[in-house]
């Protein structure tokens, strides 16, 4: 037995399907709605903007296609980031849809921190325990960028880079990150 679907999920799915024959803007409501076989209305009281659709799309295609493997320490961090590379490279059009919400959605972050920002800020905890709260929130920030769909579209579009390169640039920039910290910051081993 198949388990229902609620109307948010659908029209999120329905909007992933369309984004294979066409990019985000070219998605109406009215097309989305047919696509569903619900009313155009229905769509607007889900999403009444389209930021809020885009953030909420970005989420779930994120939660969907882009899992991040879990990690506790930074080569950990490294390989899971690697792996969502190669399937950003795997799904361009929604890897860009990530890129594009992050960059333009005021309603993508509302929640609080989202959870690639709590899993970093706890592998800091561990791996740089005297690492005071300023820094320790820097240093996630810029884990998150060098980690996000934004990144990795800019390096696509901009240099022209494939997963493989653009995973040597992430591991250069978080060497960069890592090693400007005090060596007394990190967790003996």
């Amino acid at each position: 037995m198949e388990e229902p679907v609620d109307t948010a999920t659908a029209i999120l799915a329905s909007a992933a399907v369309l984004l294979r024959e066409r990019t985000f803007d070219d998605i109406s409501y009215r097309a989305l709605a047919d696509e569903v076989g619900i009313s155009e209305r229905t769509i607007y009281r889900q999403y009444p903007t389209r930021a809020h659709l885009l953030a909420a799309l970005s989420n779930w295609i994120e939660q969907t296609y882009f899992p991040l493997p879990p990690f506790v320490t930074v080569p950990e961090f490294c390989s899971a980031v690697h792996e969502r590379f190669r399937a950003f490279d795997a799904s361009p059009a929604y890897a860009y849809v990530g890129a594009r919400a992050s960059a333009i959605s005021p309603t993508l972050d509302a929640a609080g921190p989202a959870y690639l920002t709590r899993a970093i800020e706890a592998l800091l905890d561990v791996a740089a325990p005297t690492l005071n709260r300023r820094d320790r929130r820097r240093v996630a920030a810029s884990l998150r960028y060098f980690s996000s769909a934004m990144f990795w579209a800019r390096l696509r579009t901009g240099f022209d880079l494939d997963a493989a390169e653009i995973c040597d640039a992430f591991d250069r920039a978080v060497g960069t990150v890592l090693g400007r910290l005090p060596d007394a910051t990190w967790a003996k081993q």
